[in-house]
């Protein structure tokens, strides 16, 4: 009979040769591509000595095709817990030195098991996707796999964040559980996805492309919008990760984390006092305006690349947490159109989801015009803007910096759709359009009969601009709380968030909205 030391002796061989992976070749040939290990990522994302794995011993249990003399460490997944930056998150990496990371029923249960458990803590999970795609040896098996997983991602949205790495092949059904995720990172040149793959397409379609042209980290991020960042390698993309989750709370019922920035929240911002251009028609770079009033000017962007004409993003006002949307006037004007709408909805969803308060900066001419842009829907994708600011019920604040026109001007969290302060800088014109448009329409008569038709029309575009090009009009209604001056803005933006930090907000109750998608 073997003696307790004989035990562990076998335990710990046992853990040595599933440490191993896929074997010492398949590990060489997945660095040599410039990627870490499934292990290797486990241990750059938790803090050192605290992950906890769970189910290392679990093997499949497939007979077909002779799998069952097969042997696939961990069943291709490492599953598990631990402290990032001491904050508790549950994580899974997977494997694809063995069996190709494929997916198969005990790979997908040891997944499940990991999210029912943060589900259950309410922490974060962070899943790190590199798998071949489904374990077609196991056949329906490995869609009941999939299917698992997709409804928990479902049900934990919202709930807990979930946040995906894609640092490899990721085909087929094995992509939409990402895209369910509230946030995709990707590694560029080393990671894809797609539903089909280059071969199949040129197969049926006769199309020739790219893995990289069609389920790259920029086709991605720039074209597609399924990823949020595109990250130059897997320690990059680990490390932003832990940038995000450093804004996070850990589940719906948290308060995002207070961190002491060591920034004066009394601040002045001189700087911005001049920057919007006294020309109506030339762009300036809101990130610079973003800068300017958040804490020591840090702030973190997803969706960089995609609809760079409206900027998202997390930063700090007195080390709470805000979201940011706001037009790009650098880039179309900063118009609205499907896919910014798209992107600034889905961005305001979660941070209503997780207790984020809302900042919003309008600096936006209206919707953009054109025949694309009506035919592919910009009615329904723009109303989504306005659905998702009113159903928000975070704190919500307004900083109107230059041009809020027509439906954009509601659109971009107006008081109308629910917003608990609203600012305006001296520059900020609101009115339904700008002056010349308004006047070719309100005045053409009377332009066309004029003896000078070109003086005629100066003079009513001046007279429009000095009733509605400025802010005023809008404050008189008491639709702006406050016009103050640029430099000023950081602190009184925090101080209206401290003062609204407490805010509670009751909705008549039902299973949910129908919101046009």
């Amino acid at each position: 009979m073997a003696s307790g030391a004989d035990k562990i002796n076998e335990l710990k061989k046992r853990e040595e040769t599933l440490r191993r992976m896929g074997g010492e070749k398949a590990v060489a040939g997945h660095r040599k591509k410039g990627m870490l290990t499934a292990r290797e990522r486990l241990d750059l994302l938790f803090d050192p000595g605290t992950f906890r794995e769970i189910d290392m011993f679990v093997r499949h249990r497939c007979t077909n095709f002779g799998m069952e003399k097969e042997e696939i460490p961990s069943d291709g997944v490492v599953t598990g817990h631990g402290m990032v930056e001491g904050r508790p998150v549950f994580a899974f990496a997977q494997d694809f030195t063995s069996r190709a990371g494929s997916l198969g029923e005990m790979h997908a249960r040891k997944i499940c098991k990991v999210m029912d458990m943060a589900l259950k803590a309410g922490v974060p999970l962070v899943g790190m996707n590199d798998s071949g795609g489904a374990r077609i040896q196991e056949g329906v098996d490995a869609l009941f796999g999939y299917g698992e997983i997709f409804f928990r991602n479902s049900i934990g949205s919202g709930v807990i964040p979930q946040i995906s790495a894609i640092m490899g092949p990721t085909a087929g059904g094995a992509v939409y559980s990402p895209a369910m995720t509230d946030f995709v990172f990707m590694v560029k040149n080393t990671s894809h996805m797609f539903i089909t793959g280059p071969e199949v397409i040129k197969a049926v379609t006769g199309e020739e492309i790219s893995f990289e042209d069609l389920g790259g980290a920029m086709t991605h991020n720039e074209k597609s919008g399924v990823a949020h960042f595109a990250c130059d390698s897997d320690a990059d993309a680990i490390s932003r990760i832990k940038v995000l989750l450093s804004y996070l709370p850990a589940n719906n019922m948290d308060e995002p984390p207070l961190i002491n920035t060591g920034d004066d929240p009394a601040r002045q911002a001189p700087e911005l006092d001049t920057l919007v251009p006294e020309n109506p028609n030339q762009p300036y770079d809101i990130k610079k305006v973003i800068s300017g009033i958040v804490d020591n000017g840090d702030f973190f962007e997803p969706h960089e690349y995609f609809a760079p004409n409206i900027v998202v993003c997390f930063a700090r006002l007195n080390g709470r947490s805000v979201g940011i949307i706001a037009n790009q006037p650098a880039v179309l004007a900063g118009c609205l159109d499907i896919d910014a709408s798209d992107k600034a909805t889905r961005f305001i969803r979660f941070c209503d989801a997780f207790n984020i308060p809302i900042l919003t900066i309008a600096d936006v001419p209206g919707y953009l015009p054109g025949s694309q842009q009506e035919w592919g829907g910009i009615i329904r994708h723009g109303a989504k803007l306005l659905w998702c600011y009113s159903e928000a019920t975070v704190p919500k604040l307004l900083l109107i910096t230059r041009k809020d026109y027509g439906g954009a001007y509601i659109a971009m969290s107006s008081r109308h759709l629910g917003a608990d302060m609203a600012f305006a800088w001296p520059s900020a014109e609101i009115a339904v359009m700008g002056a010349e448009g308004a006047c070719n329409i309100i005045h053409r008569k009377e332009i066309n009969a004029a003896e000078d038709p070109g003086q005629k029309r100066k003079e009513k575009i001046a007279e429009y601009q000095a009733l509605f090009s400025n802010p005023y009009q809008a404050a008189g209604r008491g639709y702006i709380d406050a016009v103050i001056r640029p430099g000023e803005t950081r602190s009184r933006l925090i101080d209206a968030l401290e003062i609204m930090c407490s805010k509670r907000e009751l909705r008549p109750p039902k299973k949910h909205g129908n919101i046009p998608m």
